[in-house]
Parts: structure tokens; C-alpha cells; sequence
């Protein structure tokens, strides 16, 4: 249970701000779930568990980091307790007190009749909350792309819709988010035979690597979160990557984009979007707000999946990665990283510290688009990348990668060296088509059969063709 912070055995207990009021946490292992904590520990069951796994939205609650001063909501059914060391949390029942009137979002809810059955109530107050900490008016897809996150099980998205519209009108920034300072964040916290590591520095992350080598390294935690939420699986020892300094970096430069490891999908994307907006089109499928509030582009990688939304993009856009151990560092494309199912370059002791983006040369072409069942929330099919140069009419350059399409991602290599030097037409991207064949063997599951996949994968060829001839089109009839 939580404990005030004037005891003085407070060492080994993550400690943070829990609507306004400060907490440390002594008898639960680091690694539970900050649901699991909420509603048996603190006895806050506003929050709700649905799924349990990032997808339903119903567990929503805001979290400010450490140094930080953005509120940003984040599944808690994935989130840890060892996360929160040096953060301040808000939950639903933070929003206002028995006696005070209820919060602009609760109200907005209550005045459009926006709860019906009310269980996912609350992930979507505190989605909207949020999104209300921006300040400004937000447009319908700014609102849309907030609530993609929650699922109402009775269908009410039309009034949901309507109080967020309500509550965020002219909304300002910051407003509602507890005072106080939280507690600067602990590098080591352990409960009985369970320890949790958060090293600030690149080297003290390499020395427990090597001294730790069969514990779980945990960047966002939104996929390995689920052997917490779902197998309640605690590993004896778990580091956490979130704060360290080298690993922070986001920085912009003439010749690339540089994505440090610990950096957030969402604090990734603005940048990604500038730069190349296919990519930030696929980053914005990623998961949804309050999964991408949490991974990390390094995670997604390392995670190894087949259908990772990223790794096709950074093979086609030439991405190099950065990887440290105690042998040094080393640097290595992306699409060498992926060695065989869930295999990767990585050495036991070695962590991924930087992913280099190239900014694109003059007349540079680039498309993504992710194939799958539902537009959010949704594992893909298929995703297919393509980089393309053209000079007169014809393919100077082409790269192609794809996801879904073999045990991990890949270049469509055959089909790239059948357009090389190619005329630029709907025809040529047709017979490259046939070549799919050659490049990949697909499997059969419950996403895809192997031939819907091959087939839509060249039909992504068509697509890129019509839509670079589309673009050129406006551009001529605009001159």
C-alpha cells in the first residue's frame, strides 16, 4: 500500500505524486501494473481494467514525467509502478473533489449525455482531459485521434464526440494538473527478491547489461508489459532505459534526423512528420495516442516483430543504427538488424542507443501505407515501403521493404533490380509486380492468407505509381 513520504525506510520504494499527493510504494514489486496498484493497492477503482493489454482504453490516466510538464495519458493496465518513480500521476478521481464541482470534461460528459452503461467513462474523461491540457480548440481529427485509444462498448462515440467538443473549446494549456513537486527518480528500487534498475547514464546502463545479462530491459514496456498485465510474470530484474541522458537525444541536423533510443513515439513524430510525412502518417497508426505516449521507436525494433509498423520504413529510407556494449560501439543499416523470427544483431550485453534517419536528397520520393483490418488499433497485414528517385522518366534509385511478408522485415530485392533503370510507368510497376513471388514466401493466419498478401503487396506498386502520378498531375495543372 502507499505510504507518506515521512517514513524514513523510503530507499528502495518507487515514490511519485498521485493526484497531488505524494506516495511511495514499499510492498508491491516494481514491475506490477499501475491498474493492478490503483484498484487493489490505493483503492482508486475509477480506473477500469478491460482488455488488460493497451487496446480498449478504459485504464486511461495522465501521467507528467519527471522534469516534464506535459500530461499525457497512458494505458495503466501496461504501465509499471517502477515507471512512475519521480512522475506525477492523475487518475479520474484527481479531476475533482466530493465537494467541487466536476471538471470542465466531466461536465461536458454529464451535459451531452455521453456515458451510457459508463464503464469506459472514465479512459475517455481522462483521454479528453488530456487532450484539454493542450489548450486551444482542437478539430474533429485532432479529437478522433485523442479517442482512438478508447472503445466504448455501447457505441456512444456521437455524444463522446460532442463533450469533447464542448470541454476543449478555447481551452487552456496546463489547466487542472495538481501542483507540487514530484521526487527526483531513484536508479535502484527493490521489493524482496525482485529489483528494479533506472540508470541516467549510458555507461551505468552498459555495466548492469553485463552484470545483470539475463534481466529484461524495458523501454516503454508496451509490448513486454503484457507478460505483467496478462501472465502477472515478474522478471528478478528489470532496467529501465527511460532515463538516460544519452538515450533522450532528439536532435535535428543538415544530414539526418537522429531518434535516440529512450525517446517516445510521440515525442518522435513531430519531428518524423516534417521530415518525411508518409512516415509520420504510418507513426500515427501506431498503437494509439496512449501507446505511442509510452513506446519507443528503439523498442520497436528490437521487439523484432515481422509486423512492426517501423522497420519497413527506416529499411526503405536507408536508416542506420546505433548500438553500444562494452566492446564499444558499432553502427549497422536497419535492414541488417533483423537476423532471423524475434533474432537480432544485438549481443547480449550491447543496447541500441540511436536511430540515424537520412533527410531526403533532392527529388527523393517516399510513400508507406500499412494494410490491416481496422484503421486504428490494428496489427498490419501488410506494410510496404518504397523509396523511389526518378530522373527523366525513368527509376534511378528504388528501395522497397516490406512487413508481413516473411519472418521478419525485408527488401523486395528481386523486384527492386527488375525496375532498375526502368521507364516510370503504371505498366512497369505491373510487371515488377510478378516478381513478388521471388522475393517472398508468405504464410497463412488469421490476419492474411499468403495469397491476399502477395497480391496486395504488388498492388501497392500500382498504388505508389498512381499516387506519385497523381501528385505530379496537381503540380502541372498549378503552373
Amino acid at each position: 500500500m502507499a505510504l507518506p513520504l515521512s517514513r524514513t525506510d523510503r530507499k528502495m520504494g518507487a515514490r511519485f505524486l498521485l493526484n497531488g499527493t505524494e506516495h511511495e510504494v514499499l510492498s508491491v514489486v516494481p514491475t506490477m501494473t499501475v491498474l493492478d496498484y490503483l484498484r487493489g493497492e490505493a483503492g482508486l477503482r475509477g480506473t477500469k481494467e478491460g482488455c488488460a493489454e493497451g487496446d480498449c482504453g478504459a485504464c486511461t490516466v495522465a501521467v507528467v514525467r519527471h522534469g516534464g510538464t506535459r500530461a499525457e495519458a497512458i494505458n495503466a493496465c501496461l504501465y509499471t509502478v517502477g515507471q512512475l518513480d519521480g512522475a506525477r500521476l492523475t487518475t479520474v478521481e484527481g479531476l475533482s473533489g466530493r465537494n467541487e464541482p466536476p471538471d470542465p470534461v466531466q461536465q461536458a460528459m454529464i451535459s451531452c449525455h455521453a456515458s451510457q452503461c459508463g464503464f469506459c467513462t472514465p479512459g475517455f474523461v481522462m483521454a479528453l482531459w488530456t487532450l484539454r491540457q493542450e489548450g486551444g480548440t482542437p478539430d474533429d481529427d485532432a479529437i478522433h485521434e485523442a479517442l482512438a485509444g478508447n472503445l466504448c462498448r455501447c457505441t456512444g462515440y456521437r455524444p463522446i464526440v460532442e463533450a469533447a467538443r464542448q470541454a476543449c473549446r478555447n481551452a487552456q494549456p496546463d489547466q487542472g494538473i495538481p501542483d507540487g513537486a514530484s521526487p527526483a527518480p531513484q536508479e535502484s528500487l527493490t521489493t524482496g527478491d525482485v529489483a528494479w534498475f533506472a540508470p541516467v547514464t549510458l555507461d551505468a546502463l552498459l555495466a548492469l547489461r553485463q552484470s545483470h545479462p539475463g534481466a529484461l530491459l524495458l523501454a516503454g514496456g508496451t509490448d513486454v508489459g503484457l507478460q505483467f498485465s496478462k501472465e502477472r510474470c515478474h522478471a528478478a530484474v528489470t532496467i529501465s532505459t527511460s532515463h538516460v541522458r544519452e538515450l533522450r537525444l532528439l536532435r535535428e541536423t543538415p544530414g539526418a534526423l537522429h531518434i535516440g533510443a529512450a525517446v517516445t513515439i510521440s515525442e518522435a513524430l513531430p519531428a518524423c512528420e516534417r521530415t518525411w510525412p508518409a512516415l509520420g502518417a504510418i507513426m500515427r497508426r501506431f498503437g494509439s495516442r496512449q501507446i505511442r505516449n509510452a513506446a519507443t521507436v528503439a523498442g520497436n525494433l528490437a521487439n523484432a516483430s515481422p509486423i512492426g509498423d517501423l522497420a519497413p520504413c527506416l529499411m526503405a529510407l536507408d536508416a542506420q543504427l546505433d548500438l553500444a556494449g562494452p566492446d564499444g560501439e558499432r553502427s549497422l543499416p536497419v535492414e541488417e538488424f533483423f537476423h532471423a523470427y524475434r533474432r537480432t544483431a544485438l549481443d547480449d550485453a550491447e543496447v541500441i542507443t540511436r536511430i540515424r534517419i537520412p533527410r531526403p536528397a533532392d527529388g527523393t520520393i517516399f510513400r508507406a501505407w500499412k494494410i490491416s483490418k481496422r484503421h486504428d488499433q490494428d496489427i498490419s497485414a501488410v506494410i510496404g515501403a518504397f523509396r523511389v528517385v526518378l530522373r527523366n522518366g525513368r527509376i534511378a534509385d528504388m528501395r522497397i521493404a516490406f512487413g508481413g511478408m516473411a519472418a521478419v522485415p525485408a527488401r523486395a530485392r528481386e523486384t527492386e533490380r527488375v525496375l532498375a533503370g526502368r521507364t516510370w510507368s503504371e505498366s512497369t510497376v505491373r510487371d515488377a509486380g510478378d516478381a513478388m513471388e521471388r522475393d517472398f514466401t508468405p504464410i497463412d493466419d488469421q490476419r492474411a492468407s499468403a495469397a491476399y498478401r502477395l497480391r496486395v503487396a504488388a498492388n501497392l506498386l500500382v498504388r505508389l505509381y498512381r499516387d506519385v502520378a497523381g501528385e505530379s498531375a496537381v503540380e502541372v495543372n498549378q503552373a
